[in-house]
């Protein structure tokens, strides 16, 4: 008898070692691959967005008087670019937890840290985008009626390579909502398998 039982406990932990290789489950392993993509993508857009929206500069003359066109001169775009630079690093960090974490956790709901955070940097990176979208409007095309004048058709290249970096800070944006709807669909469809196993237990 003392036999049987300890086979029987042998056999439940033979069953329960695979669940502790969350790669090896083909689900798992294509929610792992899409973190790791989705994560080098937003690494990749705000790095590339901190270093053309810091690099704009440019020097205009306006009757004969040299002015500087900076980022740095408006505080939409400096808070975009401290954005984009916080987010790239956080990209950075979470990109090597999800790496390491996802090799040595096999339940999808430890991830839900890692989520929250996701919500916040994609909260802070849209906020940076309407912040700079709204100021390039007006140095665009101006705003007559309250006397701001448009400032690119003097300064286009830092209109342009600024109208680069918003453009790679909202693809960034967007490759952290699909970060936060990824594990969503995770737990969901896991928390629709656990009530489908608890009615068919009852």
């Amino acid at each position: 008898m003392a036999s049987l039982v300890g086979k029987e406990q042998s056999f439940s932990i033979l069953q329960l070692k695979p669940l502790a290789l969350p790669i090896s489950n083909p689900p798992q392993k294509r929610f792992f691959i899409t973190q790791v993509t989705l994560r080098s993508l937003a690494f990749a857009f705000t790095l590339v967005a901190v270093c053309v929206m810091v690099t704009s500069g440019q020097t205009v003359f306006a009757y004969g008087i040299p002015f500087d066109a900076q980022y740095k001169y408006a505080s939409a775009l400096r808070f975009l670019v401290v954005v984009d630079a916080v987010a790239c690093a956080l990209s950075l960090l979470s990109l090597v937890f999800v790496c390491v974490f996802g090799r040595s956790a096999s339940n999808p709901r430890n991830y839900f840290f890692v989520f929250l955070h996701d919500i916040v940097i994609m909260v802070l990176v849209i906020s940076g985008c309407a912040a700079a979208t709204a100021i390039g409007y007006v140095g665009r095309y101006g705003q007559p009626r309250m006397g701001w004048m448009a400032i690119c058709s003097y300064a286009s290249n830092f209109c342009d390579r600024t109208v680069i970096s918003v453009v790679f800070s909202f693809m960034a944006f967007l490759s952290f909502l699909a970060l936060t709807v990824t594990p969503a669909t995770v737990l969901y469809s896991h928390w629709g398998n656990d009530q489908n196993q608890e009615e068919t237990q009852h």
